[in-house]
């Protein structure tokens, strides 16, 4: 299998002696490249826990992740965040934009991270914005939108990179249905067209239906 993420014997221990809390045990999973996973599970089971580790915005206790191939334990610091910026798009229940930023400002900054030039990276923006309905909306800053357009703005920040897996973390839990649909429909028309693998923690059982497969967290392991 054409892997894009890939997690081997994972395992993520909070606290230490007596208190030690052991959320994630010995996890084994991959995600391929094109292929949508929604991971499901109660409250305070780890989901987010197992997102951020993959996404390797958390290092684990125990156990190896790569991306893409690269096992992250043998990346430093610089060379992880470079990985990340190429092959991994983010997107969260709360749209995390720059408040100070316009729309297009805040969807062109990964690419300006990156090193492309302002105005590549402004030309790449409009379209991804012009693709998610908010071409009208481009100047406008965060304050300025209403919620579903922030998550959309939030949504294509994520895709402008064209990576290789989106990991999204409750993407549509702050929207009503119309917004949430709307979002779903986003990322489901970028992944056939770009191949991008989503990885989707959710408890929204119209995202999971629309998934290819639904694994679900009990107990720190996936079942």
């Amino acid at each position: 299998m054409n892997s894009v993420l890939a997690c081997k014997q994972l395992c993520k221990i909070f606290g230490d002696g007596d208190v030690a809390l052991e959320i994630l045990r010995g996890i084994d999973f991959e995600v391929a490249a094109g292929e949508r996973i929604a991971i499901m599970g109660a409250s305070g089971s780890g989901k987010s826990t197992l997102l951020h580790l993959l996404g390797g915005l958390d290092e684990p206790s125990s156990g190896d992740i790569s991306i893409t191939g690269q096992s992250l334990a043998s990346l430093s610091a610089v060379r992880l965040g470079r990985l990340r910026n190429k092959a991994l798009g983010f997107v969260y229940q709360f749209h995390h934009l720059l408040p100070e930023f316009t729309a297009l400002e805040n969807v062109a900054m990964p690419l300006l991270i990156r090193g492309l030039p302002p105005a590549e990276a402004s030309e790449r923006a409009v379209e991804l914005l012009g693709r998610v309905g908010l071409s009208p909306r481009m100047s406008h800053k965060p304050g300025e939108l209403s919620g579903g357009e922030r998550q959309r703005a939030a949504v294509a920040r994520a895709l402008v990179t064209r990576p290789a897996c989106i990991i999204a973390d409750e993407p549509t839990g702050n929207l009503d249905r119309s917004n949430a649909e709307q979002i779903l429909a986003l990322m489901l028309d970028l992944n056939r067209e770009l191949s991008t693998s989503l990885l989707v923690a959710t408890h929204d059982p119209v995202i999971a239906e629309r998934m290819d497969r639904v694994v679900r967290l009990e107990d720190g392991r996936l079942i």
